[in-house]
């Protein structure tokens, strides 16, 4: 800033110059402290979001990892038949224990650190990979089928079990089967029948049968780790099931040896082969790591690192995991709900933004005959901007590091890059928003500036081409998010113009606003002049000369309130979604099964229960036979499952075409499934049941879901023409608003089992990634009413002062203090409520336009949830009013409070003479 020389000689104390920063700091602390506050606020939301997300990837793909089990996590290499076939030497230094361990170290850290490795989890051995039948009368035969075995000697059993009775098995002197000595796991001596000393028998197909004694049994210390889980039947037996038409179980387990017995097994039929499963580190694995790790499974599976692992084992092996499935899951599944939290991201951060500018430019304005007068005195516009720039940087600056330090330890310390960029872009943003307001309106030097009106205010051409432009944009990035959704090719963030949208709709919608807001008030002006009173034409008259600068409030709050109903109908989709999920997985408010065969009168008693309003009786078999295909089945009572059906808005029917009409020879109507109706048409077909019950039916109705037997093949049809009707039924289908699930079980008796749909809804939400959106949006959701709130405060700050000196101008010419309260309160509704109607229809129309292109199933259930359909954006009418009537309120009630306090601080401080207004 220069001044004009004044020609007197210069002293000492003329040379003294006063601190800018300080100075207005120590003038206006108040303002500097709200100023810190809101960029404190805004760096803290604005920097909590990056390590948010990064919060949520992780534990998201821990949850997949440890959902998909050791078994498709673990990279499991094994020698195949060429290994030993193909060999010079000796077989049995092949499957030695030194030939087993020692390449185990170099495996370990082939990886590196692109795939962490689980040490202590990893495991290596030699194991039978043919199993192995086992006649002996003991065993536990389910169906009469000999269990089958596996013989396994695997390293570290010691280091990974406690024995709980007996010793651990030593490895025979020989290379031969006799003398083979194992122990079993606990879960497996109790489902087969074998103790301590039982000895196991095993056919070989020539020769006499070969023997293995169990010396002892271990307890796994951590059965569900991968040491135990990666082979299947290492740590627990599992049943299994025989091919053919009418499958029987057996159980299959395993049997393990002394870790250096390998070269015992070649005497077996088992066909042993080495083998190394690699467990990964599940703690140290990160989601955004996922390219990377992806890179490193593909090179294991078929790359450089396959090859360096041909050279350290041998080049007969196969490498086989499913991790690399397992990560394209989680990897699509972040596809889908990345874009959707950008749309709320970005949303709030335009809010945010907006709100910050209007907080510069009411300081600009507050200010406005101050920097004036420092223009005429011949400050130059830079020497004013970079004092008023260091004047906002010394505040915002400070507020936002602080905001980022308690970002940083309370939500964490991922993303550390994207967090300080975002709070370093508030602060940019806080400081410059005073300055560059400044120099726009201050470009000329001038003491008089004519009326800014929004009546009078004439959009310049300039402005035009500005907005059709933001038109186009707009108007393409709704098409593309239309068409192709949310997500982008190749980015799980999706597009940022896409993500935009709901923006750039409130955009448009503001300067359309702004553009026809004038209308009606020239259009009433001249009726408002022959009302009877003062207040009604005077409060029309200051809404009209009100600043003609309103882009920027309506933007604030019509942006505010698109985000935070567009985030309420996100939320509530996706409640609704669970809901109707949870329905077509129970199909009703409660579901009573497994109903006893000589349970009397269950119906009645469930009906007594608490929060029971009607019960359904069904009689479901799963394995009925139409033609010669299995269905499942349920005999119903038609009206009674008409009204269920219809309740649920689900799957409904008409009663009377369900109705059997008692006829020997007629047909049975039954309701099919689509798959059914294919098959069959509307030609009669024999239907068998369990019990050998038989009868005739035809499909007279379609539906893809009942709520007795949910979305598979089906057949419904009216109870009455089975062989014992529906007594006893094997199922009750409850509604009511609260129905106890104790209640239901001690009511129904026996081994009845009881779902709640309240229980369900929480299973269907499989990964953190899911309730972190969910709650991504409902911080939204807050973060939009908040700076809503804060931007309409903001802009009846601006006006405070001129309508303070205006009531105690009126109030000096006989206007009451009812007649100001009503005078403040009409002058505000104008504005306030276009907001609020812009803002509803706004978001109502940014709704309407992109729901087709946001699918909330990914966000709502879990993959593995009954098929509910496709769950879609919808308005949600408590979203859309309750932030317009808020911000009509709090209009009121701001003008209200400012009456109140104008008319208590009196009129003599407002009518000074000199003070400018």
């Amino acid at each position: 800033m220069t001044g004009r020389p004044s020609g007197r000689p210069r002293t000492a104390a003329s040379r003294v110059t006063v601190p800018w920063v300080r100075t207005r700091l120590r003038t206006a602390p108040g303002t500097a402290a709200a100023l810190a506050l809101l960029v404190a606020v805004t760096a803290f939301l604005a920097a909590a979001l990056p390590p948010a997300l990064d919060r949520y990837d992780e534990r998201g793909m821990r949850r997949a990892l440890e959902d998909a089990g050791p078994v498709r996590t673990s990279v499991q290499i094994q020698t195949s038949d060429a290994d030993m076939f193909l060999s010079d030497g000796p077989w049995e230094d092949l499957l030695s224990r030194e030939r087993v361990e020692g390449p185990f170290a170099q495996l370990l850290a082939l990886p590196g650190r692109a795939l962490p490795l689980d040490e202590d989890q990893s495991s290596a051995g030699v194991r039978t990979t043919r199993p192995m039948k086992a006649p002996d009368p003991y065993l536990s035969q389910p169906d009469g089928v000999a269990p089958v075995f596996h013989l396994v000697a695997q390293g570290g059993i010691a280091e990974h079990s406690r024995l709980t009775e007996g010793r651990l098995p030593k490895a025979p002197d020989g290379t031969g089967a006799a003398g083979l000595e194992a122990a079993v796991t606990t879960e497996t001596a109790a489902k087969l029948n074998i103790r301590v000393g039982s000895v196991v028998h095993f056919t070989r197909a020539e020769g006499d049968p070969f023997a293995v004694r169990v010396t002892g049994l271990v307890a796994p210390r951590e059965p569900d780790g991968a040491y135990w889980s990666t082979i299947p039947e290492l740590g627990r037996p599992h049943r299994m099931a025989t091919q053919g038409p009418v499958p029987s179980q057996y159980w299959a387990g395993a049997l393990l040896l002394a870790p250096d017995a390998g070269p015992a097994l070649l005497d077996t039929p088992g066909a042993p082969a080495r083998y190394w499963n690699l467990a990964p580190d599940l703690t140290a694995l990160q989601g955004r790591d996922l390219d990377e790790l992806t890179s490193v499974i593909a090179s294991l599976e078929g790359g450089p690192l396959l090859e360096r692992v041909t050279a350290t084992v041998s080049p007969h092996l196969d490498v086989s995991t499913d991790l690399d499935d397992v990560l394209g899951g989680y990897e699509g599944l972040w596809s889908a709900i990345g874009p959707l939290v950008a749309v709320a991201a970005f949303g709030t951060g335009t809010v945010a933004a907006v709100v910050l500018c209007m907080a510069g430019g009411l300081a600009a304005e507050r200010r406005r005959a101050e920097l004036t007068l420092l223009r005429a005195r011949g400050a130059s516009l830079r020497g004013l901007a970079g004092r008023l720039l260091a004047e906002t940087a010394v505040v915002a600056v400070p507020a936002a590091a602080l905001g980022l330090l308690a970002a940083r330890l309370t939500v964490g310390t991922g993303r550390t890059a994207q967090s300080v960029a975002a709070a370093g872009a508030v602060a940019v943003i806080a400081a410059l928003a005073l300055p560059l307001r400044a120099v726009a309106v201050h470009r000329a030097v001038g003491v008089h500036t004519g009326r800014e009106d929004v009546v009078r205010a004439r959009p310049s051409q300039r402005r035009l081409v500005a907005e059709v432009t933001l038109l186009a944009v707009a108007a393409g990035a709704v098409l593309t998010l239309r068409t192709r959704g949310t997500s982008a090719e190749g980015d799980p963030t999706g597009d940022e113009l896409v993500s935009l949208a709901p923006v750039l709709v409130a955009v448009i919608a503001a300067l359309v606003l702004v553009r026809l807001y004038p209308l009606p008030l020239r259009g009433l002006a001249r009726p408002a002049r022959r009302m009877r009173g003062v207040v009604g034409p005077l409060s029309l008259a200051r809404a009209g000369r009100a600043g003609g600068s309103t882009v920027l409030p309506l933007l604030a709050l019509l942006t505010a309130l698109t985000t935070a109903a567009f985030g309420g109908s996100v939320l509530t989709g996706v409640t609704d979604a669970r809901e109707r999920a949870a329905v077509f997985a129970v199909g009703a408010d409660a579901r009573v099964d497994n109903l006893g065969e000589g349970a009397a009168d269950v119906e009645e008693r469930v009906r007594r229960a608490p929060g029971v309003e009607d019960v359904t009786p069904v009689k479901v078999s799963y394995t009925a036979l139409a033609g010669s295909q299995r269905v499942s089945l349920a005999g119903v009572e038609p009206d009674a499952y008409a009204a269920l059906s219809g309740r649920l808005d689900s799957g409904a029917f008409d009663a009377d075409t369900l109705k059997a009409d008692g006829e020997d020879d007629d047909a049975v109507p039954a309701l099919g499934s689509p798959a059914m109706e294919e098959r069959f048409g509307d030609d009669p077909f024999p239907v068998i049941l369990d019990d050998g019950d038989s009868f005739t039916a035809r499909i007279v109705a379609v539906r893809t879901w009942t709520p007795a037997l949910g979305a598979d093949d089906f057949l419904v049809v009216d109870g009455s023409p089975l062989r014992t009707g529906l007594e006893p039924p094997t199922g009750l289908l409850v509604t009511g608003d609260d129905p106890d699930a104790a209640a239901l079980k001690k009511a129904a008796g026996g081994d009845a089992q009881v779902r709640l749909r309240s229980d369900v809804v929480a299973a269907t939400v499989e990964s953190p990634l899911q309730t972190g959106a969910e709650r991504v949006y409902a911080a939204a959701v807050a973060a939009g009413a908040g700076y809503a709130a804060l931007a309409l405060l903001l802009t009846l700050l601006r006006a405070a002062p001129e309508r303070a000196a205006l009531l105690a101008r009126l109030r000096t010419m006989g206007l009451t203090r009812a007649q100001g309260r009503r005078l403040l309160i009409l002058e505000s509704l104008p504005q306030a409520l276009l907001a609020a109607v812009g803002g509803a229809l706004t978001a109502w129309a940014a709704i309407r336009l992109l729901a087709p292109g946001i699918d909330l199933t990914t966000v709502a259930v879990a993959s593995g949830a009954p098929a509910a359909g496709r769950a879609l954006l919808r308005a949600d009418q408590l979203s859309l009013l309750v932030p317009a009537l808020a911000v009509v309120a709090l209009t009121v009630g701001v003008a209200t409070a400012q009456a109140w306090w104008s008319g208590r601080r009196g009129a003599v401080r407002e009518l000074r003479a000199g003070d400018v207004r």
